[in-house]
């Protein structure tokens, strides 16, 4: 069941840049190590929606209606413009003491909750994937199910908890530089733009 195969190609999946990645890395970048941590968590906690709509069967209408994939797919395309903006328009200089309240790391999960949860990818990830390694005839595929899921969310949180820390540690050289600052806002902004119109662009 946990096989290495299905642990190869997992932490592939996991290693991929996409919006997660992206958000994390920025986190902390601008914010810091605790709240690249906040944000990875937000980030695992994504997973679980596209989980349960697999296990209730909503994956396979999702995967079957047009309709609906669309429906997710333009929520997300409309939230990642919304980040991209947010970003671009965002002027504050990044500061070494900016340690996050408790409501800031809310926040930080709920954005990054909020940009899985909008990721029609995961949900078709989950219908095409993780069945494939459930043992046939099973006498529980709900319990291997949950266990696959279980150690692919603890392999995407541990793998974005490294991506914020590495970003944090660049994080002096980016706070002495104003230009580096503007370069690096602009660059996230447009990371976000991009993964929207690819998601836009993208087929079925």
């Amino acid at each position: 069941m946990i096989s290495a195969e299905f642990l190869i190609t997992s932490l592939i999946v996991v290693l991929i840049p996409g919006t997660g990645v992206i958000f994390t890395v920025s986190t902390g970048i601008t914010q810091g190590r605790k709240a690249s941590i906040f944000a990875a968590l937000g980030c695992t906690a994504g997973i679980i929606p596209h989980l349960l709509a697999t296990i209730l069967g909503l994956a396979a209408i999702m995967h079957t209606s047009a309709l609906a994939f669309q429906t997710l797919k333009y929520a997300g395309v409309a939230y990642l413009f919304y980040i991209a903006y947010a970003t671009w328009k965002e002027t504050s200089a990044f500061s070494l003491d900016n340690t996050p309240a408790s409501s800031t790391a809310l926040s930080l999960v709920v954005k990054a909750l909020l940009l899985n949860i909008l990721n029609p990818k995961l949900t078709i990830f989950f219908l095409a994937f993780l069945p494939q390694f459930v043992t046939p005839n099973s006498a529980s595929p709900l319990s291997q199910l949950l266990l696959l899921s279980g150690v692919f969310m603890i392999m995407t949180f541990a793998i974005f908890v490294v991506y914020g820390l590495l970003a944090h540690a660049f994080r002096t050289a980016v706070i002495e530089s104003e230009s580096v600052q503007a370069w690096l806002r602009r660059s996230f902004a447009a990371v976000f733009a991009g993964l929207g119109v690819h998601l836009v662009l993208s087929e079925k």
